[in-house]
C-alpha cells in the first residue's frame, strides 16, 4: 500500500451510503453533551499553534466548535483563511495558507500542527511536503490522499469547481489544475515520500458516506486511527477530539524528551 504518497489512480465513484451523513446532526448534539468537549478528562496543551483546514466546498466557519475546543485545552487555535474551498488548491496554499503558517509558527516560535478535514487534510499533506520545518504534525480527517474516489455527487460538484477555475484563471492555472494529473507544486509534492520529521495521524470511519475510507489511511497501524460515525461528522465527533488531544500530548512528551 502506498501510504505515504498520493497515488494516481484513475477517478472513480466511491460505493458509498451518502444517506448515512443525515446523522451528522446526531454528532454535534454528542459532542455537546460530552466532556470531552468542556475539556474535562483530556490532557491539556500548553500554546502550541494547530491550524484547521476545512474540507471540499466548506468554509472555516463549520470547524468552529473544533477551534473553541482546542482553546478551552490550551492550544493556541487558528482558522486557516482560505475562505471557500472550492478554489485551485495551489493557490489557496500559496495565496493564503502559507501566511497563515508563517503567522502561527511566528507567534508561538514554535512549529505548527496542522488538522485537515477531507479535502483539507489533503492540503494539509502538501504544505507539510513544502514547509517541513515549520510543521510538526498533520491530522487528517476522512481525507482520500491515496486517490479521488468519491461519491458521484462529490465528483460531479468537483468537476463544475474545475470548469469554474479554468474559465476564471485563464492562463494562470495549468490544463490540469484539479486533477490529480497536474503538475503543479501541490500534486508534486503530494507525490514525493511524506516527511520523516512530520507527526502523521489519519482518522477514517468505515461508514464514511463520503469517500472510500480506504484511500484515506498509510497501512500503518500506528498512524491510522478507527472511529465511528459519519464523513462529514468527523469535525463534531467526541473521539475523534479524544484522538487529537491524546496525539498532540503524545508530541509534546516527545519533544520534551529530545529538548
Amino acid at each position: 500500500m502506498a501510504g505515504n504518497r498520493y497515488s494516481v489512480h484513475e477517478r472513480k465513484e466511491a460505493e458509498v451510503s451518502m444517506w448515512q451523513e443525515l446523522l451528522v446532526g446526531f454528532e454535534l448534539v454528542q459532542l455537546r453533551l460530552s466532556s470531552i468537549f468542556y475539556g474535562l478528562g483530556v490532557p491539556q496543551g500548553h500554546g502550541e499553534a494547530v491550524i484547521l483546514i476545512p474540507g471540499f466546498l466548506g468554509t472555516d466557519t463549520y470547524l468552529g466548535e473544533m477551534f473553541s475546543w482546542l482553546r478551552t485545552i490550551g492550544y493556541r487555535s487558528y482558522f486557516s483563511g482560505i475562505g471557500w474551498n472550492a478554489e485551485c488548491p495551489n493557490l489557496l496554499i500559496r495565496k493564503r495558507l502559507n501566511e497563515t503558517v508563517k503567522r502561527a509558527y511566528t507567534a508561538t516560535g514554535c512549529k505548527v500542527h496542522l488538522v485537515g478535514h477531507s479535502l483539507g487534510g489533503i492540503i494539509a499533506r502538501s504544505v507539510a511536503a513544502q514547509r517541513p520545518d515549520q510543521v510538526a504534525s498533520v491530522t487528517t480527517l476522512g481525507s482520500p490522499f491515496r486517490g479521488p474516489v468519491a461519491h458521484s455527487n462529490v465528483l460531479r460538484a468537483s468537476d463544475a469547481i474545475r470548469n469554474r477555475i479554468l474559465r476564471e484563471h485563464a492562463g494562470r492555472v495549468l490544463p490540469g489544475c484539479y486533477t490529480e494529473e497536474c503538475t503543479c507544486e501541490f500534486v508534486a509534492s503530494l507525490k514525493d515520500e511524506f516527511p520523516v520529521d512530520v507527526a502523521q495521524t489519519a482518522v477514517y470511519t468505515k461508514t464514511d458516506g463520503i469517500v472510500d475510507w480506504r484511500f484515506c489511511i498509510t497501512g500503518d497501524p500506528d498512524i491510522d486511527c478507527e472511529v465511528a460515525g459519519t464523513h462529514v461528522g468527523l469535525v463534531f465527533n467526541p473521539v475523534v477530539y479524544r484522538v487529537l488531544a491524546d496525539r498532540l500530548a503524545l508530541l509534546q512528551n516527545h519533544h520534551a524528551r529530545s529538548a
